[in-house]
């Protein structure tokens, strides 16, 4: 069978594989662009969210078609300190992601979508599909998710279970709450996040950031619709459950490597290694290969664009040692109630993956939260 040919070859349908598909067929609406995707339908059964803050002008251009919900600010609760956070907040269901990046498809003739077309192979020069066609390209990506990431030493884990939830009267919520850790603190870090969908509809999960892989779905579950009645939320269905298990680096992925298959998205590490949120760097990626379009994407912004990450990677590694390594489970919210205590700006470039050297300075230094041990982190060797 002979292969067919493309501009780029991309593999995996989620976030970062439909963000650069949108971004080169935005700016070369003729691109020979392929993406191809094992499951029935892009996006999975995912609700991503970004801060404002995180994009780019272009960036926010990209995304703005898929947003689902926005909101001009959103709150935090901890035990001794209650925040609300005059940042927007944007979440993309994966129903309006599918949507968009399938409508530029069809509107792009020489582009091709495919779904529930599992790969067996993926080189330099193309990707293999199980039903023996070869798709071969000037440029081929590896965009497949966090089961492709290899990390060999993860230092925890965030896990969560979260229910979309129908209700029969409204909930009363105008902005999402992001952490609510007054909770018990069970297996690490725990807390509750509140997404207020629309009038009627809310998304709850419950998160851990936690030394074990292992989610108890039917128990979280239970959790979430406990949390739910206890917010005065009147369900009248369960619409959909989502569940994820990522891994928290203790030490920096190293720079991403410049060869192809170009990797990209969470298995490339083009993650935020402490929050798990992708948007800002898929973001990033995607525009880089669209900028790139027609010649090497490994050129001197390439390089810019990792040392920039491997940067940011580094510094929150960093900090996840300290997390684990330097408290014990049940104190770890303490850690995430003194960050919410320093200004927005630099509370805006921490989950943007651009904090500054002074923004790196303010969330070390100053009075240490309550549960540190100096005798656990150098047990641990969470300092190294």
């Amino acid at each position: 069978m002979p292969a067919q040919n493309f501009d780029i070859a991309i593999l995996g349908g989620g976030l970062q594989g439909g963000l650069a598909a949108l971004a080169v067929l935005g700016r070369e609406p003729a691109a020979r662009v392929a993406l191809v995707e094992a499951g029935p339908r892009l996006g999975g059964n995912h609700t991503w969210c970004f801060h404002a803050g995180d994009l780019s002008g272009d960036g926010a251009e990209l995304v703005a078609p898929l947003v689902a919900a926005r909101w001009d600010r959103y709150d935090v609760f901890f035990p001794n300190r209650s925040r609300s956070v005059d940042t927007a907040y944007a979440a993309v269901t994966s129903e309006r992601f599918a949507e968009v990046v399938e409508q530029r498809f069809r509107a792009s003739p020489r582009a091709l979508l495919l779904t529930r077309s599992p790969a067996v192979g993926i080189d330099a020069r193309g990707i293999e599909l199980g039903d023996g066609r070869r798709l071969e390209a000037q440029l081929v990506v590896d965009a497949r998710g966090p089961k492709r990431f290899a990390c060999g030493d993860r230092v925890a884990y965030q896990k969560f279970l979260g229910l979309e939830l129908e209700l029969d009267a409204p909930h009363g919520l105008t902005h999402p709450v992001l952490m609510d850790a007054r909770v018990p603190q069970t297996d690490g870090f725990r807390f509750f996040y509140v997404l207020p969908l629309d009038p009627r509809r809310v998304l709850v999960e419950d998160t851990y950031y936690s030394d074990s892989p292992e989610l108890n779905a039917p128990e979280l579950r239970a959790q979430v619709l406990g949390y739910a009645a206890r917010s005065g939320f009147a369900i009248s269905a369960i619409a959909r459950q989502e569940t994820g298990v990522l891994p928290i680096p203790a030490r920096s992925m190293g720079a991403p490597r410049s060869e192809l298959p170009l990797q990209a998205g969470y298995g490339g590490g083009w993650f935020h290694p402490t929050t798990g949120y992708s948007f800002p760097a898929a973001v990033r990626v995607a525009l880089h290969l669209a900028s790139s379009f027609g010649r090497s994407p490994f050129g001197p912004e390439w390089q810019r664009l990792c040392r920039e990450h491997g940067k940011q990677q580094r510094f929150f590694a960093f900090l996840n040692r300290l997390l684990f390594g330097a408290f014990r489970p049940e104190d770890r919210w303490n850690v995430l109630e003194r960050f919410y205590a320093l200004p927005e700006p630099t509370i805006a470039r921490f989950y943007a993956m651009s904090t500054t050297a002074t923004d790196r300075a303010r969330i070390l230094c100053g009075r240490p939260p309550r549960g540190l041990s100096v005798r656990l982190a150098f047990e641990t060797g969470a300092t190294a």
